[in-house]
């Protein structure tokens, strides 16, 4: 399956080496490098505001960490039998076991739900206003005016 070229160490193709999300790749190696140079402008560049360089090349190294953890875990293989629930593929001996588990669950949210209605907490309705709400009538009043035509 994998291509061997001669201008990779050991045999592996380049895919392989830089991985599946190229792009998170580039931008992180493209911070490391930015900010290298910045650093490295305010260590050797005799600027007044030198330390400002520093910390600067020293927070895009930091900032680049993001690209890296992103790089790193697109490249994470996970094997089918692990994705099991997250993509439909349960396991037919399973599945009963997982709507037990469902039902159990409704019932307990169901009985917590219950217990707070029960305790004088009132029902959230969709159609009901909060008391601080504005009858705004008085608008569509001033539009049946002659200035509003």
């Amino acid at each position: 399956q994998c291509q061997i070229t001669p201008h990779c160490p050991g045999g592996a193709s380049s895919r392989d080496l830089i991985g599946r999300c190229k792009c998170s790749f580039w931008f992180a190696v493209a911070h490391d490098i930015l900010g290298v140079f910045i650093m490295m402008v305010g260590v050797f560049g005799g600027l007044v505001i030198h330390d400002l360089f520093i910390y600067a090349g020293a927070i895009i190294i930091f900032l680049s960490l993001i690209w890296w953890v992103f790089w790193y875990s697109g490249n994470i293989d996970v094997p089918t039998e692990e994705l099991e629930d997250d993509v439909g593929l349960i396991k037919p001996k399973n599945r009963k076991l997982s709507q037990v588990v469902r039902q159990m669950s409704s019932r307990v949210s169901n009985r917590i739900r219950n217990s707070f209605r029960k305790n004088g907490m009132p029902r959230i309705e969709e159609n009901t206003k909060p008391s601080n709400a504005v009858n705004l009538n008085f608008i569509s009043l001033s539009c049946n005016s002659v200035y509003c035509n």
